[in-house]
């Protein structure tokens, strides 16, 4: 239970066990749990359905976008994977960041609707961005994805499709071998782990989500490990993002 007392300056949160717990607020502390109660609710008002990239819609929390940005401007990749289309606002957004690099992006989706596929054909930046339309999980699909990625490019994954954890498991296998040292695999939707029960969730997302998938990915490999990237610039008390992809930037160890 939270409890924002504005007039106090306060935001007093009850823990399971019955504890209080008082930050001031305008603490660290206040506002990773105002942050994480936003999130909760942003989630039940389709909050991310309401934003676009250069004209098309982008499914996407505003802060993921920024976070993922400053990680593509620090490992400066030469393609960018996706896997799960939508309307195709970020894959616009991805072409648009690689574009100073004539990088490109390929995105994967099992079902790319004939109206996103012709705007997105259509739109400015199409000449860097290619469409597979298939599972992202089945081997066949990830051997088209890989036959479009040129010897020695700077590869990137993010994985925002189905969100299963077995689907997420099958696409770990199948991209991260893709993706080249000291860059990253990026994992969406991990915070499913934390909506059971909330609006427009499921039961089962309590243990049948992202993060589930990545935990287990982790424990056996020994190529990836979990790195949230340092912010590239920070004169704020804040250390923590908000973020629907908890513990979801998985990064490849360098050679």
């Amino acid at each position: 239970m939270l409890t924002i007392d504005e007039d106090r300056g306060q935001v007093v949160a009850i823990d399971p066990s019955g504890r209080f717990h008082v930050h001031g607020l305008d603490t660290p502390e206040a506002f990773a749990l105002v942050s994480d109660a936003w999130l909760r609710c942003g989630w039940g008002v389709k909050y991310v359905y309401g934003f676009t990239w250069m004209g098309r819609p982008v499914i996407q929390l505003p802060e993921d976008l920024l976070r993922i940005q400053e990680v593509v401007w620090r490992v400066r990749p030469d393609i960018i994977v996706e896997t799960g289309i939508a309307h195709g606002g970020s894959l616009v957004f991805y072409a648009n960041l690689l574009a100073a690099r004539a990088g490109r992006v390929i995105g994967v989706d099992r079902d790319i609707r004939p109206a996103n596929r012709a705007a997105i054909l259509e739109h400015p930046l199409a000449a860097s961005i290619s469409l597979i339309e298939g599972d992202s999980a089945a081997a066949e699909v990830a051997a088209q994805v890989r036959a479009q990625i040129p010897p020695g490019a700077r590869v990137m994954v993010i994985l925002d499709s189905n969100h299963t954890s077995a689907h997420v498991a099958a696409e770990l296998a199948l991209y991260a071998p893709m993706v080249t040292p000291d860059s990253y695999i990026v994992v969406c939707d991990g915070i499913m782990a934390r909506l059971a029960g909330a609006p427009r969730s499921q039961p089962d997302w309590e243990w049948n989500n992202p993060q589930s998938a990545t935990e287990a990915f982790l424990a056996t490999s020994e190529d990836f490990h979990a790195d949230d990237p340092a912010f590239l610039f920070n004169e704020g008390a804040v250390l923590s993002r908000v973020t629907y992809c908890p513990n979801g930037f998985l990064r490849r160890r360098a050679a």
